[in-house]
Formats: structure tokens, C-alpha cells, sequence
């Protein structure tokens, strides 16, 4: 039993100036690894591959892992780079296996294709037709017909933030890995047609671009929706996913949809898809984030720290330039408005200026500098110039920027935030980094001597996934809108190819009970 395991993960923000090349998708050097550089980079972690690895071992398959690629969100991806990676998948499949399976983000544009999976997908399709593929995926795929048709098993996860990701490579791993077991045994194995395990597969989208800040399964309306999901499953699904989507990406597929894979029911796994896509329309409006002005979110949040317990620092949220969401971590509007208000006992992760970094670590630890801060990147997309910000503080820390997440989220998985240093501005410590990392892991700023505990504000660069982490200390959270391509304001981005009517760019969009769309 030979099996094929792959990584390829990136979530595209094709308003993003950060480029996306092949050196993105490694924690450290110029490409991600292969084979079994991959296996010792990614065994016992909290990673989707982890567990088809494990799912492997378990069943004493002969595997490979083909690549291992994971980079942050940003740009669309470089064709050089995509094709280095999907190559050695092909190449794997053609030597000849069992089974593939492949631990995908779902949202993945390259500078060709609209939906990087798809393609991925079909191309092993065509080269084995009848071997059974599983897929593991972000809930917030754009999900295509494309995928859908070209993969047996696919599963999402069921979290935001994503503490389930190890558990949803079992969801789509396992039922696979059972079939190709009884098959060996010579057991009776569930097939359906070409001698592959999975058959009954039910999809649809909703016409919806979800605020990404209304998207936490920890809150309602998805809180809800994602339970729901559990639920189809332990009635009898194979796996139940309720995509999100990611919203910043200017494609036809993207939004939200629902799937559901049932052992041998069709009509059954229609009837579930359609209760799902319901409940996302219902909670539409729910799904709409309202935008407070910057100054009122500082002046609201040193109110609140007024009453907050020592050791709960009130956590800002400079949301509309997270990294993982495809921002360039440099703006410096949030931080400038930290820095008017005179906000003491601060910390800020991060800003992204490998120059920076560089100077502070020229004049080390103790000197006190004046510099040009972050906005050194601009936002075409916004039809903004990058605004450095005049800074002049003290060098409290540097840093290598290497570590690993304590969890839950990406449990035991290396991070890298390159070269470090904090810079200590009036009464706020500034991390400046050289690599993009979201803060949604208490390592992130243990690694740079910042304590979480000892501060009255907070700001992360961050959406949701720094609830992970980080959402027990928080006292208060207030969400400012600040200046980032993941803005939560749709009207300041100009979609040209999304399609259309689409809520909640088109308010009047309809959608009935039972209606179900199907594109890309």
C-alpha cells in the first residue's frame, strides 16, 4: 500500500502587494522541504499532514511526502513557484500509489490560475483516474466544482480560529485509509463506481462575502453553523463543511458554501447541503461587520482599561493589516493612534521593516534612535502610498526571531518572524520583525521578552486567530479600523471579477430555500 502525501497551502489576497514566492512557503531557507526533511519538519504537530502521516504509519503504508508548502498569506502566487511545487506532487502520483492525500488551504489564486487547487486536482485526476484522493481544506476555501469533482473526500475545518486543523487531516485521511486497509485484507469495502471509496458528494454556494470579522466559530452566527456540521457528521456524514470563504480575493468562485460527503445517500447529503446553505443565508446580516472610527476606538479603550484587572490588558486589534490575511504588516495608522493618545504600559505586535530591524540591531540593545517606521510598501489596491512613521525610542530587544507555537493553534509547528527587535516608543513596546507572523501565539511575544501580563494594552496585528492563544488574558477587545488591503470596509476595494449580485456588495441579492449555485 503506497500513498502519496502533499502539502500546499496559501490563502491569496489578490489585493495584496506582498509577492508570493517559492522562499514564502518555508519557515527557513530558499524552498519548502521534501520527502523526509518534510516528514521530520511537520511530524507531531497540530498540522493536517501530521495526521496523514500518522493515519500512514498507523497503517503500515509504504508513503511519500512529495512537498511540504505553506506560506503566508500575501499576493497571488509566482507560476515558477507553483509549478515547483505541484510538479513534484504530479511526479509522486505518476511513480505510482494507492491513495493520495493532500493537506490544501482552498484558497489558493497563482498568477494564472483562480483557483490553484482545482488545477492541482484536476491534473492528478488526469493522471489517476481511479485512485481515491483526500483532501484536507481551510474553512475559508473558495470552493470550486473544480475541486469538488476531482477529489473523493474533502473535509474542512470546523474552528476559526483553527485549533481543529490536526483533526480535520483525520476527517479526510481516515475514510480512505480504512477503505484502502479492508481492501488489503480482502474485506468488503464500500465502493462506488471506478472502485473508489467516497461517491455521495452534495455542494452549493450562497451568493455571501462574510465579513471575515464576523466569521469566529466561537460567536454566533457561525458558532452555530459549525455545530450544525458536527452534528450531519455524527448523524452519519463523512465530513460536513460549511466554507466561509475568504472574501479578499477578487475571483468568480469566491464566498461561501457548504458540502457534505455521505457514505451511500445522495438525496440524504442533498438535504443537508441545503440546510446548511439555509442557515448561512439566514445569518446573512449577521455575517456584516460595523466599522467604529479609529479615534473612538482609543478613546473607548483607555476607558475600559480603567476598570480592567491588573494582568487583562485591553487588546486592540489593528485588523485591517493582518498578515494572515494577506496585509503587509506595515501600516502604522493604529500605532500612530496608540502613540497620539499617549498610551502607557503598551505593546504592539507587529510592524514589518526589515530595514528597520536592521539599523537597531546596528546600534544594539540600550541606544536610542530616531527612524522611518513601517510604510515602506504601498497599497495600490487602495490607491494609497506607504506612510512611514517618525519614531524615535530606545532598543529593548533583538531577536532571531526563531521559535515554535506552543498551541492550540499550529501546535509544535516552527514560526519564524526573521531578524527581531523591540523598540521602546513613550510607554509602548514596538515589535518590528523581518518576516510576517500573526500573534496568535503566546510564543510570539515571549520569544521577544514582551509580557502579555505585565501590560495594559495590547495592539495585534490579528483578526480572529489571536483568540487561540491570547483571547484568555484579554480584558476588553476593541476592533480599529485602521489602513490594510484586509480591510473590513468592501467599498474601499474595487471588485471587478467576483460575481455578481453577491451579499454584501449588492444588498438587494437574492437567494431562495433549495437554490443552489455552482461555479468555477
Amino acid at each position: 500500500m503506497r500513498i502519496v502525501i502533499a502539502q500546499l497551502k496559501h490563502e491569496t489576497n489578490t489585493f495584496s502587494p506582498v509577492p508570493t514566492d517559492l522562499s514564502r512557503f518555508s519557515r527557513i531557507g530558499d524552498q519548502p522541504p521534501c520527502g523526509a526533511d518534510a516528514v521530520k519538519e511537520y511530524r507531531h504537530t497540530g498540522s493536517a499532514i501530521a495526521a496523514m502521516i500518522d493515519l500512514a504509519e498507523q497503517a503500515g503504508a509504504d508513503y511519500t511526502v512529495a512537498v511540504a508548502g505553506n506560506a503566508p498569506p500575501s499576493g497571488p502566487v509566482q507560476d515558477a513557484a507553483y509549478e515547483w511545487m505541484v510538479s513534484r506532487i504530479c511526479d509522486a502520483v505518476k511513480a505510482g500509489c494507492d491513495a493520495v492525500l493532500l493537506d490544501l488551504h482552498g484558497a489558493m489564486v497563482t498568477e494564472r490560475y483562480d483557483d490553484g487547487e482545482g488545477e492541482l486536482l484536476r491534473r492528478l485526476r488526469a493522471i489517476a483516474p481511479h485512485i481515491p484522493i483526500a483532501v484536507a481544506l481551510d474553512m475559508h476555501t473558495n470552493l470550486s466544482n473544480t475541486m469538488v469533482s476531482n477529489a473523493d473526500l474533502l473535509a474542512g475545518y470546523q474552528t476559526y480560529p483553527h485549533v481543529d486543523v490536526y483533526e480535520t487531516g483525520l476527517r479526510a485521511a481516515k475514510p480512505v485509509i480504512d477503505w484502502l486497509v479492508s481492501k488489503r485484507s480482502g474485506q468488503q469495502a464500500a465502493v462506488h463506481g471506478g472502485g473508489q471509496p467516497i461517491a455521495c458528494k452534495a455542494w452549493g454556494q450562497v451568493p455571501m462575502l462574510p465579513h471575515v470579522m464576523r466569521q469566529s466559530s466561537l460567536d454566533s452566527p457561525n458558532r452555530e453553523i459549525q455545530a450544525r456540521c458536527k452534528a450531519i457528521e455524527a448523524e452519519g456524514a463523512l465530513a460536513a463543511s460549511v466554507f466561509v470563504g475568504f472574501p479578499h480575493a477578487d475571483i468568480p468562485i469566491a464566498g461561501m458554501s457548504a458540502l457534505v460527503i455521505d457514505p451511500s445517500d445522495q438525496a440524504r447529503a442533498d438535504r443537508w447541503r441545503d440546510e446548511l446553505l439555509a442557515m448561512c443565508w439566514e445569518a446573512r446580516a449577521s455575517f456584516v461587520y460595523q466599522i467604529e472610527p479609529l479615534d473612538e476606538a482609543i478613546s473607548r479603550a483607555k476607558q475600559l482599561a480603567q476598570h480592567a484587572a491588573e494582568g487583562k490588558p485591553v487588546v486592540l486589534l489593528d485588523h485591517y493589516d493582518n498578515c494572515a490575511s494577506g496585509g503587509t504588516m506595515d501600516t502604522t495608522a493604529v500605532l500612530a493612534a496608540m502613540i497620539r493618545a499617549d498610551l502607557q504600559q503598551a505593546a504592539a505586535f507587529a510592524i514589518f521593516d526589515p530595514e528597520a530591524v536592521q539599523k537597531l540591531m546596528t546600534i544594539g540593545i540600550g541606544a536610542e534612535t530616531s527612524l522611518q517606521l513601517g510604510g515602506k510598501l504601498d497599497l495600490p489596491s487602495l490607491k494609497r502610498q506607504g506612510e512611514p512613521l517618525e519614531v524615535k525610542g530606545r532598543v529593548k530587544t533583538l531577536s532571531d526571531g526563531q521559535y515554535r507555537f506552543r498551541g492550540p493553534m499550529a501546535r509544535g509547528e516552527r514560526a519564524n518572524m526573521g531578524p527581531a527587535a523591540v523598540l521602546q516608543v513613550g510607554g509602548i513596546d514596538i515589535a518590528v520583525i523581518s518576516r510576517h507572523v500573526e500573534p496568535f501565539d503566546i510564543n510570539t511575544l515571549v520569544t521577544l521578552g514582551i509580557d502579555p501580563f505585565s501590560k495594559k494594552f495590547l495592539m495585534l496585528k490579528s483578526r480572529v486567530h489571536w483568540r487561540a492563544g491570547l483571547g484568555d488574558l484579554a480584558a476588553a477587545v476593541v476592533e480599529c479600523a485602521g489602513v490594510g488591503v484586509c480591510t473590513s470596509d468592501y467599498h474601499s476595494l474595487s471588485f471587478h471579477r467576483v460575481r455578481r449580485p453577491v451579499y454584501p456588495l449588492d444588498l438587494d441579492t437574492s437567494f431562495e430555500a433549495g437554490q443552489v449555485i455552482q461555479g468555477g
